[in-house]
């Protein structure tokens, strides 16, 4: 009975240690946040500077109008070349896609 007690004051005594370091962690850490100097943020002030892309520039989609219209403008390319450019040695860039798998029908009971 004696040695109960002594191993549920040790746990006690443990347990009570680990919450006191848990809230003095939490406010040290409070209080070096509010020591530190407050940041500013940066603003961009001018728009950015893009380059040149070799390529001419895409027209923007339309924009989709109430009652079911879809837009007009054409669908991205495939991620696959044309059959002249897999001749000349060009790959694709996403590999083939497999055969479809079918199951036998089931049967009603």
């Amino acid at each position: 009975m004696a040695a109960d007690r002594t191993r549920l004051r040790n746990d006690m005594l443990i347990a009570s240690t680990l919450v006191v370091a848990g809230v003095a962690i939490a406010v040290l850490s409070l209080h070096a946040i509010n020591a530190a100097p407050p940041q500013e943020m940066a603003q961009a002030t001018q728009p950015l500077q893009t380059t040149p892309s070799p390529e001419p520039q895409q027209t923007a989609p339309a924009e989709s109008k109430p009652g079911g219209e879809r837009p007009t403008t054409p669908a991205p390319q495939p991620a696959r070349p044309d059959a002249d450019a897999q001749k000349a040695g060009a790959r694709p860039a996403l590999p083939p896609a497999p055969a479809e798998k079918t199951a036998p029908p089931i049967e009603k009971k």
